[in-house]
């Protein structure tokens, strides 16, 4: 497929939304970058087929969040934060494997305002990322779940849940 791609094809884009977190936060799950849907939507996990939002809701039995301050209040009421390891990269639609020209976010602020315990990423880009960019900016270990993406296909929500389940341990 790499063969198949054209320079204009890739489109520069920046993250163009804050990340959600506060003090008392102590779980901070990293995906790699906004997909098309979560940016057009301005917020994360946006497209409905992603399995994130129903994911977090089910492990910490809550409620399923609609609006995007639900969803927030889900993230807080339950100490976690979320943001992606890229600020801006040149990509083709949301397609990760299509990632270049990586310009990571300064984790710096989050770390030091946050009461983060835990990193978790969310797929396999967003851990491979991490470690080439950020891990030796921030020296603090992140631990690979599946990715909650429609394209994860092999993992099924009762399997994801078990798996995601791990962060509230």
């Amino acid at each position: 497929m790499e063969n198949n791609r054209k320079i204009e094809d890739y489109k520069k884009v920046k993250h163009t939304f804050l990340p959600i977190y506060d003090k008392e936060s102590e779980i901070l799950i990293l995906g790699s970058f906004p997909s098309v849907k979560s940016r057009e939507n301005q917020f994360y996990y946006g497209h409905p087929q992603n399995r994130f939002w129903r994911v977090i809701a089910t492990i910490t039995n809550s409620n399923l969040p609609i609006t995007i301050e639900e969803k927030k209040r889900l993230l807080k009421e339950n100490h976690i934060a979320i943001w992606d390891v890229i600020q801006s990269c040149s990509i083709i639609g949301s397609s990760d494997g299509s990632i270049r020209d990586v310009v990571v976010n300064d984790f710096s602020e989050i770390l030091k305002i946050a009461n983060i315990k835990r990193i978790y990423a969310n797929g396999g880009k967003a851990y491979e990322l991490y470690q080439k960019y950020v891990f030796s900016q921030t020296e603090r270990e992140i631990k690979k779940l599946p990715s909650t993406s429609p394209a994860n296909a092999t993992y099924q929500i009762k399997r994801l849940c078990q798996e995601w389940k791990r962060i509230l341990e």
